[in-house]
């Protein structure tokens, strides 16, 4: 059973930094695809990156390219979002997600974890 534990969120100004982090466990991931998505009040959750576990390649919403980086770490199953000029509209609740490959980075995600919230203020 696949596990996804999302970590990381907080309160940060404008401008600021965070990094999130997504612990995964219950199988090897190596024909997976990891996601990033994320869900404001009121809004729709939408994409917001996504990685190709074997090959490290990275996907990216136009909103997060640029400023938000997607990464792996393979010996310790971690993916890490690191955000970089964050701004109010960041503001959300990020989930972690997991699927086998299947070419498709933003849709149909099987698996997903509990959530971390980011609050950017102005």
């Amino acid at each position: 059973q696949v596990h996804l534990v999302e970590s990381g969120g907080g309160l940060v100004q404008a401008g600021g930094s965070l990094r999130l982090s997504c612990e995964a466990s219950g199988r090897t991931f190596s024909n997976y695809v990891m996601g990033w998505f994320r869900q404001a009040s009121g809004k729709e959750r939408e994409f917001v990156a996504a990685l190709k576990w074997s090959s490290g390649s990275t996907y990216y919403a136009d909103s997060a390219r640029g400023r938000f980086t997607i990464s792996r770490d393979n010996a310790v199953n971690m993916v890490y979002l690191q955000m970089n000029s964050l701004k109010p509209e960041d503001t959300a609740v990020y989930y972690c997600a997991a699927k086998p490959w299947t070419g498709a980075i933003n849709t149909e995600y099987n698996y997903w974890g509990q959530g971390t919230q980011v609050t950017v203020s102005s």
